[in-house]
């Protein structure tokens, strides 16, 4: 079992920044693919990045390139993702997720573990 436990969440203008945190415990978090998803109100769960184990793999959806960025620290059991240039339409519940195997994916149905979400806003 590993849990997941997020943070960082909050209010921030357009244009502004946030990094959000997720710290793991239980099993050996190096062990893990990891990913960010996000859920906006009314709509389906949505991939935003995945990790591989190693951490030489990264994937971003589109919407997300060049200004969201995926990491991990297996000695803090510690996974991040940091948010710049924030849109409105970045406003959503961040969920992190891990999943066995080696390489991450973009299907939430794939990963094994949740996190319980954190709350971004971004006004415009």
């Amino acid at each position: 079992q590993v849990q997941l436990v997020e943070s960082g969440g909050g209010l921030v203008q357009a244009g502004g920044s946030l990094r959000l945190s997720c710290a793991a415990s239980g099993r050996t978090f190096s062990s893990y693919a990891i990913g960010w998803f996000r859920q906006a109100p009314g709509k389906e769960r949505e991939f935003v990045a995945h990790m591989s184990r190693s951490g030489l793999s990264t994937y971003y959806t589109d919407s997300v390139k060049g200004r969201f960025t995926i990491s991990r620290d297996n000695t803090k059991n510690t996974m991040y993702l940091q948010m710049n240039s924030l849109k409105p339409e970045d406003t959503a519940v961040y969920y992190c997720a891990a999943k066995t195997g080696s390489m991450g994916s973009g299907n939430p149905l794939d990963y094994n573990y949740w996190g319980q979400g954190t709350q971004v806003t971004v006004s415009s």
